[in-house]
């Protein structure tokens, strides 16, 4: 018997066997591109890709789905596939009572958004694996993540819910119905805007405040962060919002952002040796790390830090996004140009072993004195603070201490350091290592071009030739130019998968950031295309909603927005921004009232909820503010210029780069953009135009005087009293 929550126990007859058509009896995931789901192909469980036969099957035999959820670099996915979906008899009853569905939720987050809310909704957690079990018609009526062996820690044994629902099914299927329509309410209600058309309201300025002070009564003032227990997730998207408060003269918000910046870069979320981020820490101190090595991640980590080097000047801050640039790079990158997903947490079946060390490993690579002054810079002891006596590294002592311990000046102690890591990186490299999920998303190669073109502007400009590589690969794999749509997969060679809304929004940013960093008329060319698109296959305009699924996309129990920031943020919130910001560039289209329009529906969540709505606020806020519009006339940007940008954290900014001979560039048919016209170059010479709500500088060819235009414009929004 099995508690169907909020209903009575069930207790019914054995369940019968259903004659299965021959594809129905083996396991079809074999012929899936996704690397997750070829890790599934050698199990006994007849597992079904999510794809109209599996779900004709289900209908045809009347039976229940059993929908799992993972991805590939999931460690509980590769423990539960372990401890259950190995197992025969296990296999042969989910074989026997159900049609067993896997989704790689990296490849369908649409199929994952859906049941993860329930998920969250009635056990008030959600995670992979998502094990769920839904009706032939795809709603759902019992949910969960991980499910043990065996009874263990308030979970009931995997096998026994497996049992208690076949003989549920059996017994009493018209409470299970009636729990599945009220569940399937229930996911609408939540994803799907309950005021869409809703006459505007005008945008108002002045929430990043208030959003800051939110922040701070959350935010973990001992260890950093937010939340006063682990796990700690990276949250970037609070860090963003404390940056623009930040920039806008608020010290406090600088402070409690550094704080969280400096926990995830100097403790054992960040790799010490090899350079970026791993997907959380498991702890309040950021000691210990679920060691998995996402794209996403480190693509929405370096801009915060980036903005907080501009803020401050700390050089941890400019190295901590040189070293996950590089490593992105290294291990996460495509031969032709694009990145891939995902690294594994596990290294021959063991977490973390390709990361930690022991005394012994460290002094097996460098010579004594260099080994001692390893451990004690990264916390290595005999005891460790991981298995087996082994230490996830931290930056546990300074690096003037160790200057005064070891009688030696800080440069001789970096300079030890530095040739130190070389070592034991190269000799990490002899180790097996973590498996690569080489499949290449459109949207997180969007976030990344995105995070690339930043440190173009802002560090050097080979990060910005290293994200038009990307660009070109995405473009050129993933682009349907004669359709105007965007696929969300590339795997050796292998399209699919409609992109959704993420995908577009994503990528159309980056491109955009792309132009700004290197004067290319191409990306901004595409980026339009993108906007373009988003407007024809998810904007809504008669219900005055933009969905997160295309308009002829898949019939789902529901079609979901994208209002809230989770691991990556709201793509409704991007999209918003991405439109506010071409506005200039197209008269004819007034991308600025779509971008409120697409805002709109959401705003009461927003304004009772702001932190799970920081993207929608951050667009919020430009839309209401408007933007600050740097144009460069010139053919090259000069290294002057470039550094007169990089000095300021100005998130409001758009740098536009208009060519000197602009007469017979148009964009979109639409003529000589508004934010180009009249504005050409004096005397030859790279020349600057820096405007605000129809008040602009006059020319300027000294990056100085620019920059002195910049900050006034950024912290005067009332009258303007600008230079003359």
């Amino acid at each position: 018997m099995i508690p169907l929550p909020g209903s009575r126990w069930f207790i019914c007859p054995e369940f019968p066997s259903f004659a299965m058509s021959a594809p129905d009896r083996r396991n079809r995931l074999d012929e899936a591109a996704s690397p997750y789901l070829q890790q599934h192909a050698d199990n006994p469980v007849h597992w079904q890709p999510w794809d109209e036969h599996a779900l004709t099957a289900a209908a045809e035999r009347d039976a229940p789905i059993f929908l799992s959820v993972g991805y590939a670099a999931c460690h509980w996915c590769h423990v539960m596939e372990e401890e259950s979906f190995e197992d025969p008899e296990t296999a042969a009853v989910l074989n026997d009572s159900f049609v067993p569905i896997k989704v790689d939720r990296e490849e369908r987050p649409d199929v994952d958004r859906i049941y993860q809310t329930i998920c969250q909704l009635v056990t008030g957690q959600g995670g992979w694996p998502l094990s769920a079990w839904l009706t032939p018609e795809r709603k759902p009526f019992y949910v969960g993540t991980y499910f043990p062996p065996e009874a263990a820690h308030g979970r009931p044994s995997f096998r026994d819910v497996l049992e208690r629902i076949r003989q549920s099914w059996a017994e009493d299927r018209t409470a299970i119905e009636e729990r599945a329509d009220e569940w399937t309410a229930a996911i609408t209600d939540q994803l799907e805007p309950r005021n869409g058309g809703q006459a505007e309201e005008p945008e108002t300025a002045g929430q990043l405040g208030a959003i800051a002070a939110s922040l701070a009564r959350s935010a973990d003032r001992q260890h950093g962060g937010f939340g006063t227990e682990g796990p700690k997730f990276p949250q970037p998207q609070r860090i963003e919002a404390l940056l623009w408060a930040a920039a806008d003269g608020d010290n406090a918000a600088l402070e409690i952002a550094c704080e969280a910046l400096d926990a995830m870069g100097n403790r054992g979320m960040y790799d010490h040796v090899g350079g970026g981020f791993h997907r959380y820490a498991t702890d309040r101190e950021w000691r210990i790390p679920h060691f998995e090595k996402m794209l996403y991640d480190n693509a929405t980590l370096p801009p915060v830090y980036l903005g907080a080097y501009q803020l401050t000047g700390r050089t941890r801050y400019r190295t901590v996004v040189e070293e996950t640039f590089e490593f992105v790079d290294r291990e996460l990158g495509h031969p032709d140009g694009g990145f891939y997903s995902t690294l594994d947490a596990q290294s021959e079946g063991q977490e973390g072993t390709y990361y930690v060390w022991t005394p012994r490993q460290i002094e097996a690579v460098l010579d004594a004195d260099r080994a001692e002054i390893w451990c004690e810079r990264y916390g290595v002891t005999a005891s460790g603070n991981f298995e087996h006596g082994s230490t996830v590294l931290a930056r546990e002592r300074p690096v003037a201490e160790l200057a005064e311990a070891f009688d030696r000046t800080e440069s001789a102690i970096e300079d030890e350091l530095a040739s130190a890591r070389k070592a034991l990186f190269d000799a990490r490299e002899e180790r097996p290592r973590p498996a690569r999920d080489e499949k290449v998303l459109a949207g997180w190669n969007g976030l990344m071009i995105s995070a690339l073109a930043e440190g173009g502007l802002v560090l050097d400009e080979q990060y910005a030739e290293r994200g038009c590589e990307a660009a070109t690969f995405v473009l050129d794999h993933l682009w349907d130019e004669d359709d105007g749509r965007l696929f969300r997969r590339v795997r050796d060679g292998d399209v699919g998968i409609p992109g959704y809304l993420d995908d577009y929004a994503y990528l159309g940013d980056g491109l955009l950031k792309l132009h700004s960093a290197t004067g290319e008329l191409s990306w901004l060319r595409a980026a339009i295309e993108l906007r373009e698109a988003i407007e024809e296959q998810f904007w809504d305009a008669e219900d005055g909603v933009l969905y997160y699924t295309p308009s002829d996309g898949e019939e789902m129990v529901s079609r979901p927005t994208d209002p809230i920031d989770q691991s990556l943020p709201s793509s409704t919130g991007v999209a918003a921004m991405l439109c506010r910001r071409l506005d200039p560039f197209l008269p004819e289209q007034d991308t600025a009232a779509l971008s409120r329009g697409m805002l709109a529906p959401h705003r009461p969540e927003q304004r009772a909820n702001p932190t799970q709505h920081l993207t929608l606020a951050l667009a919020s806020e430009l839309v209401a503010r408007g933007m600050i519009e740097w144009t460069v006339v010139a053919d090259e940007l000069p290294e002057a210029w470039r550094a007169e940008i990089a000095k300021h954290y100005v998130p409001r900014r758009l740098v536009s780069r208009r060519p000197p001979d602009v007469k017979d560039v148009q964009l979109r048919g639409c003529g000589i953009p508004p934010i180009w016209a009249d504005r050409t170059q004096r005397d030859g010479e790279p020349t600057a135009y820096l405007c605000r709500a129809f008040t602009c500088s006059p020319p300027l060819t000294d990056p100085a005087d620019a920059g002195e235009w910049l900050e006034r414009l950024q912290t005067d929004d009332g009258d303007l009293d600008l230079p003359g």
